[in-house]
Parts: structure tokens; C-alpha cells; sequence
């Protein structure tokens, strides 16, 4: 695992994301991609049959959450520690998303919810091998507010993630504006996105997605 930044030096308290080259090894990344279509076979499912509709996309997109599928769950579980020593901070887990976004797809500028304080967007893979970067936004806000723009304003300065996969980009979605302007020029590629809050921070009530396990359990 490599910590590299594109056009910064690698400080992600002050620069709002990081790049991590080889976060997890590429065999790993797309063997979860093989796993989660064989899985989703077996239920007489496709990643097609995972289409659904939001405002910071054009098109409908396959989308599926951690909650409907515990591997992905257990592998952002999984990865807290490791979040946590890049971050600097003691970390508990929120959410977690597998997206694949089809050719010509955007994701449209935005800032994230409270419970993504610290998020990881990681690359499982390309279609055509084509690197389609994440794009940030350098100023930080003292919070987010509501936009779905197709491009950045002119006057916001911006940089990018590129990232092969097996890549990943830390970011601080709340604090930073981010999204994909430029179209996908792959026929599609896979990312899964997972998302902390700060055990002891303003948006501890958000782990777990505010559904945190008992402190105790009777077997």
C-alpha cells in the first residue's frame, strides 16, 4: 500500500483526500466483483437487476448496500484499522456501497451526509482499462450543502484521484465537493465506497448507519 497524492503533498488533514495506491491487491478487488455476480446468480439475479435511480446520476445505475450483502459489509468492517491509521483517528463504520457506473455516466458534484466524515472510494475494475478519475474540490466548506451540479464553478479549484484497480482515494466528503464530471469511458466500471465517522466526533450517532450492535449478546 502505497500513499501517493496527484497534485499535493500526501496530507489528508489539509488537503480533504489521499491517494492510496494498491490498497488491496487487484486479484482481491476483482475477485469481490467475480464473488458478487456469482452470488447474485445463485439468487436468479444480475448486477442489471440492481438498477436503481438517484439525483447525482443521468442514468439508472447498479447500486447495492452492505446491509443486503454481508461481505461487503465484513471487508469495510474489515478495513477500519487500517482507515483508521491513515486517518489518524479512531474510526467506527457507517455505510458501505458497490456502484457500477455504464459508459457516459457522470456523478455529478455534491457533498456527502454526515455519516461519511471519512470515506474510501476503491476501484475494483475497469471494463476497457480506461482510468476514470474522482474529482475534489481543494477549498473546504464548514459544511456541506445541497448541489447536484453537473461540473464544478468556475471559480472552485480542483484536483483528481486516479486510481487503477485496486486503488483507493480517502476523502472527506463532508468538508470536500466531489464527483465524476468527466463521462466513463469505459462500457462500465466497478467502485465500492465505504464511509467512517470519528468514534468520538459531532457525528458519532451515525455509526453503524445509526444502527449500532448491543453492547452485550446472549448466545
Amino acid at each position: 500500500m502505497t500513499v501517493t497524492s496527484e497534485k499535493h503533498p500526501p496530507r489528508y488533514a489539509t488537503d480533504g483526500f489521499q491517494l492510496v495506491r494498491d490498497f488491496i491487491p487487484v486479484e482481491i478487488a476483482r475477485g469481490f466483483l467475480a464473488r458478487l455476480k456469482v452470488d447474485l446468480a445463485r439468487q436468479g439475479m444480475s448486477l442489471g437487476s440492481l438498477r436503481k435511480k438517484q439525483p447525482l446520476l443521468k442514468q439508472e445505475t447498479p447500486e447495492l448496500y452492505g446491509y443486503h450483502y454481508p461481505p461487503m459489509a465484513m471487508l469495510h468492517w474489515g478495513l477500519t484499522p487500517i482507515v483508521q491509521s491513515l486517518v489518524g483517528e479512531d474510526l467506527l463504520p457507517t455505510y458501505a456501497y458497490f456502484r457500477l457506473y455504464e459508459r457516459n455516466a457522470i456523478c455529478r458534484v455534491h457533498g456527502d451526509r454526515p455519516s461519511c466524515e471519512h470515506s474510501l472510494s476503491l476501484t475494483l475494475d475497469y471494463s476497457d482499462g480506461k482510468i476514470w478519475p474522482l474529482e475534489f474540490a481543494i477549498s473546504p466548506i464548514a459544511k456541506p450543502f445541497e448541489r447536484a451540479d453537473d461540473e464544478f464553478r468556475p471559480d472552485e479549484e480542483m484536483s483528481s484521484a486516479v486510481m487503477a484497480p485496486g486503488d483507493a482515494v480517502l476523502y472527506q466528503g463532508v468538508k470536500h465537493h466531489h464527483g465524476r464530471t468527466t463521462p466513463n469511458p469505459n462500457n462500465w466500471s466497478a467502485h465500492l465506497f465505504m464511509h467512517w465517522v470519528n468514534r468520538n466526533g459531532p457525528y458519532a450517532d451515525s455509526a453503524f448507519d445509526g444502527q449500532a450492535p448491543p453492547k452485550e449478546i446472549s448466545l
